[in-house]
């Protein structure tokens, strides 16, 4: 009989929840790390759709020199096959200037959650902006978070 138990092999109940414990410590690090890669990602997309919006402004405003408010509206860049989706920008208003000017509000992935406002900002602010959990900074000015 002792010999039988001294050749047995596996895990006890003291190792396997230990296991458990180590495993639980790394998806309570991995978690949240992954949440703000996923915000940074959003964020990041919301600031190529504006210079997406900018860009399609930008061609408006060569085919309409003569457009009499010098603003560029977002029915006005889809419906005129400048622009053919906006993704989540809404309220969008390019003011034609030196240099071009933009804002427009993106409407949040998540209900309740806020989205980002940008007011009058320009191709060049938004190629330096900088993402930080989700927060979009631009010449530190930081806009809401990218909801979601």
């Amino acid at each position: 009989m002792k010999k039988r138990i001294k050749n047995e092999k596996g895990l006890t109940l003291i190792e396997l929840l230990a296991v458990v414990v180590i495993l639980a410590i790394i998806a309570a690090i991995a978690i949240p790390a992954i949440g703000n890669i996923i915000s940074n990602s959003r964020a990041k997309a919301q600031v190529a759709d504006a210079i997406s919006v900018l860009d399609a402004a930008n061609l408006y405003f060569t085919d309409n020199p003569t457009d009499a408010d010098n603003t560029a509206t977002q029915a006005e860049l889809t419906n005129g096959g400048y622009l053919e989706n906006t993704g989540k920008i809404t309220n969008v208003s390019v003011k034609k200037g030196t240099p071009n000017t933009i804002t427009f509000t993106v409407s949040s992935p998540v209900t309740g959650a806020l989205g980002n406002t940008f007011t009058d900002a320009t191709l060049t602010q938004l190629s330096g902006a900088t993402v930080s959990k989700g927060v979009i900074t631009i010449n530190g000015a930081q806009t809401a978070p990218a909801g979601g």
